[in-house]
């Protein structure tokens, strides 16, 4: 069977750096960090008091005031970038396209902030307190299904708990089902809306997050010698994909094309990355293979980059024995700085990035990157960016428990 090649003709986002594509878009250009000290909740127990916050997001501009009652954060973020990103690739499936469009949307932590307020609210006042919508709330399914329900589409609904690289496997696994000719269009990416206490608190036991509190806009800092931890994110990216041929034929206006995607499992450690991060050079050498491109091919590697003592550094070594030699000549950047860590949504964040980036010629730098991890022996992009255009992108996420994923997206 012939693989059917696969378009983003949409982008839909809600991020602490911007909203819509463009907005996205021009969060990353204007190089801003959305960190702040966070206020959601006290953060005082803690020793992190840190977050990126989406703070200006109306759910009423998306959905009626019925809707927005039944739906928690999480699942309004969700159908609100999947909102942007059909307007945004001007789609309207008649009904006999309805049944075969699908959607594949992952989540590390699916509704549990919003559980973890019920709680609040049952141990305080009792059960009838409780919202009734808790049960079709917190599952992870939740946020494809009510974008299911909001379209009338009838194809494959699934939703992933890979952890950090949750958006990025809904992603590949979207692609995976279009190439294979099982869906023509298909909304794909991730969304996280984790900032409650014990959800954040539970991050900081463990000390995985970043403790320099007052100097929030400085705290994210993937790939520099003083990074110290991440910064917890919320937020949702969702793409439109859809076959090529079917793009084509409503005149559509592709953005991107991904041409790779794999996945592999480190099976070492649920917080700590594989030492010699075999698996995750292998996830994107078998991201390569998928593509059918040598690493000589890629014109820059978006990093997963999450700002950790470990992960960084491994990952800066997983890329360079991917590519080998070739990484003398693709420069490497992440955009955490900016956007903190959105956990299941970051690799869909990263992936819309990519598209843009592809398109606009322009590559975003590392915010924050004052003092270059000497270890990294990579071509890190540091101050303003770089206006080059490229053909062909990686990138990459990584989650607990060894999850590793890695796409290709081409220029088109």
């Amino acid at each position: 069977m012939t693989n059917r090649r696969v378009v983003i003709t949409g982008i839909g986002a809600i991020t602490p750096i911007g909203s819509g594509s463009d907005g996205l878009w021009a969060g990353v250009q204007q190089g801003k960090s959305a960190v702040q000290t966070v206020d959601r909740f006290d953060p005082s127990p803690f020793r992190s008091h840190l977050a990126a916050q989406v703070n200006d997001f109306n759910p009423l501009a998306y959905m009626d005031e019925k809707r927005e009652r039944r739906l928690d954060r999480f699942a309004q973020f969700a159908l609100a970038a999947s909102k942007q990103a059909v307007t945004a690739a001007g789609l309207d499936l008649d009904e006999q396209e309805r049944e075969s469009a699908g959607l594949y949307i992952g989540s590390a932590l699916g509704g549990i902030a919003y559980a973890e307020e019920q709680h609040r609210r049952y141990l305080e006042d009792g059960p009838n307190a409780v919202s009734p919508t808790l049960a079709v709330a917190v599952f992870g399914g939740a946020a494809p299904t009510n974008v299911a329900l909001e379209f009338g589409w009838h194809g494959p609904n699934m939703s992933s708990a890979n952890g950090c690289a949750s958006g990025a496997i809904a992603i590949g696994e979207a692609f995976r089902m279009i190439r294979r000719g099982e869906a023509p269009v298909m909304l794909a990416g991730g969304v996280e809306a984790p900032l409650g206490a014990l959800v954040y608190g539970a991050f900081a036991i463990i000390r995985a997050m970043s403790s320099r509190n007052d100097d929030p806009a400085t705290a994210s800092r993937p790939f520099d010698r003083d990074r110290d931890g991440f910064v917890m994110s919320e937020g949702a990216t969702i793409l439109l994909l859809e076959d090529a041929e079917f793009a084509a034929a409503r005149g559509a206006q592709p953005i991107a094309e991904i041409v790779g995607y794999a996945t592999t499992t480190d099976a070492y450690h649920m917080t700590a990355p594989l030492p010699n991060g075999t698996q995750a050079t292998r996830c994107m050498q078998l991201a390569l293979k998928d593509a059918c491109l040598p690493p000589e091919a890629i014109g820059y590697v978006n990093a997963h980059g999450s700002s950790t003592p470990l992960n960084d550094g491994t990952e800066a070594q997983a890329i360079r024995a991917a590519l080998g030699k070739a990484a003398d000549n693709a420069p490497v950047s992440g955009t955490k700085g900016l956007t903190g860590h959105l956990l299941g949504a970051t690799g869909a964040v990263e992936a819309a990035i990519c598209a843009r980036s592809l398109q606009a010629g322009w590559l975003p730098p590392c915010a924050n990157l004052f003092n270059p991890d000497p270890l990294v022996d990579l071509d890190l992009i540091c101050g303003e960016g770089r206006h080059r255009a490229v053909q062909y992108i990686l990138s990459n996420s990584f989650g607990f428990g060894g999850i590793n994923a890695s796409l290709v997206l081409a220029k088109v």
